[in-house]
């Protein structure tokens, strides 16, 4: 079901057209839809009751968001309400829907609040929702008592009020203090000035990082082949075997292949290592010889 057709003011006029429901039929609507998947039923519901919709999106503009954009939140929150209605509670639907179409809005707000993540949880929610207004009405009740309250006291006694850790809303004063700006945006008026993009800080490898990178891993690489020509053909077969394969095989799958026992095969590999390291380290004082030279 589509909410925006025709604009958000059309969609308000045929909304405060629609019928209003007395409690029977509304009941008789909601049993034909869970019962029977009435989808007539379902969309005479959910008209009936659009205009509560539009009115609670109404209360969330002050966030930014296109009205439109609420009003399809709304709609939506209002049909998952009706899909989960149960008439057997003894509940009106429209107090039962309030609560999906407000989750429909505030997640809406909440995700385009900001590129980044403003929060998730209920406190975090009721954080993002209420602190400006409890914010307000401490420095009231302060200033009517005579007293100044600095920003770490604020902090506290927000956390107290809405039930949150102090951290949370150190988190969210910086979230609600501005919006996302692009970083294309220029650094003055002038049509020369260099876009904020521009200072940021290439992380990427820079050319002598990568030369540097490349000569070290050659040379490892030397010397690696220089102390595997150390070891004879069996020791090497279990060198590459145990170390060099992306599936290293086990002491028994070698032992098997060499007809050796597992310990054999693991004093080989053992001993192997013992002359590779002998000669990774002759290499090593030479090239420290060579370098104070």
């Amino acid at each position: 079901m589509a909410f925006d057709a025709g604009g958000d003011q059309s969609l308000s006029r045929r909304a405060m057209q629609a019928e209003l429901l007395d409690a029977e039929t509304e009941l008789q609507l909601a049993y034909a839809w869970r019962d029977h998947r009435d989808e007539k039923a379902l969309h005479r519901l959910v008209t009936a009751y659009m205009r509560l919709a539009i009115s609670m999106a109404a209360k969330f503009k002050r966030y930014g968001a296109p009205m439109n954009d609420l009003i399809q939140e709304a709609g939506l929150g209002l049909m998952k309400a009706a899909d989960k209605f149960d008439p057997d509670r003894g509940v009106r639907f429209s107090t039962y829907a309030v609560w999906w179409i407000k989750a429909s809005i505030q997640d809406y707000v909440m995700r385009n609040w900001s590129m980044v993540r403003t929060g998730s949880t209920s406190s975090q929610k009721s954080l993002f929702f209420n602190m400006r207004r409890v914010q307000a009405r401490l420095e009231r009740e302060a200033m009517a008592q005579g007293q100044t309250l600095d920003k770490h006291q604020l902090r506290q006694m927000i956390a107290t009020e809405v039930g949150v850790p102090l951290r949370d809303v150190e988190m969210m004063e910086g979230r609600l203090s501005g919006s996302d700006y692009s970083l294309n945006a220029t650094q003055s008026v002038d049509e020369e000035g260099r876009e904020w993009i521009d200072v940021l800080e290439d992380e990427s490898a820079q050319a002598s990082d990568l030369v540097e990178e490349t000569s070290d891993t050659e040379t490892l690489r030397e010397w690696l082949l220089t102390a595997m020509r150390a070891l004879n053909e069996r020791e090497r077969f279990i060198v590459r075997e145990r170390k060099l394969r992306d599936d290293p095989r086990t002491l028994e799958s070698l032992g098997d292949e060499l007809g050796l026992s597992k310990e054999r095969v693991r004093q080989l590999e053992a001993a192997a290592f013992q002359k590779m390291r002998k000669t990774l380290e002759s290499q090593s004082k030479e090239v420290r010889a060579l370098l104070h030279a």
